[in-house]
């Protein structure tokens, strides 16, 4: 008796957890070979098996077969995270970094709490900051929006085997509320850093920033970790924060000037002369931002 799918699926997870990637992805082509006749009845089984054996890809270094894999996925079940993760991933190790950024960010609109994203766009940032300069952003692809539903379909398990994809089910009632909750403690964590910062212990509120951020990206955590970061002459992290602060808000005073303070000791004057310009077209009158272009000129 041949095989169903779901046994081939199943073993193929078994294999992978053993290390064994070829022949977990030979026995996911299997189940995807006799799903082929179903169409659209068996979509999300699909995505899911394409989502597998891409992750047997990328475990083999097979970088662009892992990113066909993974588009094949998103086409059957649009956003589903671990194709994103995945195909991010690969997008990185060939070092095509803005594709990478897009599918990061991507990944954040649908959990926003999903440590590996997060830690991905901070590496994107600094990478496409160094390759294309404080106007990377301008260079980027468009960011798809993601659907609420999309946002609240998946269930994310923990587990990094492929055998912990499961198609898409409805979402748990009281997901919102949940979503509520992380918004609240993100809050909460920024005040904390807040009262370090004005203790002057700025290392450990970088940490409750950074705990903030993984829940909710906010404007305010960002430009308050960039200046704990300034003071510890991090300038680099400073500029890279500043820079996420003005994907969300393009005209944040403090991000702008903060991000010039660091670009000045960075010796990168041109761009630190463009913040506080763009700043001064905001606020014309800001004292400290006409004093630090004084400075600037005299550079």
């Amino acid at each position: 008796m041949a095989a169903s799918p779901s046994a081939l699926r199943r073993a193929g997870n078994e294999e992978f957890r053993r290390g064994q990637y070829g022949p977990a992805a030979a026995l996911y082509t299997r189940a995807l070979a006799l799903l082929e006749a179903a169409g659209d009845a068996a979509a999300p089984e699909r995505s899911v098996l394409l989502a597998n054996r891409a992750a047997c890809r990328l475990k083999e270094g097979a970088c662009s077969l892992c990113v066909a894999d993974c588009t094949g996925a998103l086409a059957l079940v649009p956003f589903a995270l671990k194709p994103l993760l995945r195909r991010a991933a690969a997008y990185e190790a060939l070092e095509r970094y803005q594709l990478a950024y897009v599918d990061y960010k991507t990944a954040l609109q649908v959990d926003c709490s999903v440590p590996a994203a997060h830690d991905g766009v901070n590496r994107m940032t600094k990478a496409l900051l160094e390759q294309d300069g404080v106007n990377w952003r301008q260079k980027l692809p468009p960011i798809p929006t993601v659907p609420i539903s999309a946002q609240t379909r998946w269930s994310i398990p923990s587990a990094a085997s492929p055998g912990a994809d499961t198609p898409p089910a409805a979402a748990p009632r009281g997901a919102p509320d949940q979503t509520a909750a992380g918004t609240d403690r993100a809050r909460t964590l920024k005040e904390e850093g807040n009262e370090l910062v004005k203790k002057g212990n700025h290392k450990k509120a970088i940490q409750k920033y950074t705990e903030s951020l993984k829940l909710n990206q906010e404007c305010a955590a960002y430009t308050n970790r960039a200046l704990c970061y300034l003071t510890l002459k991090q300038y680099r992290e400073a500029v890279q924060d500043c820079t996420e602060a003005l994907g969300l808000d393009p005209k944040n005073v403090k991000a702008l000037y903060r991000r010039a303070q660091a670009l000045k000791e960075l010796k990168d004057y041109k761009s630190s002369i463009a913040d506080i310009e763009s700043l001064l077209k905001i606020e014309p009158k800001n004292t400290a931002a006409l004093r630090l272009l004084q400075e600037l000129n005299r550079a």
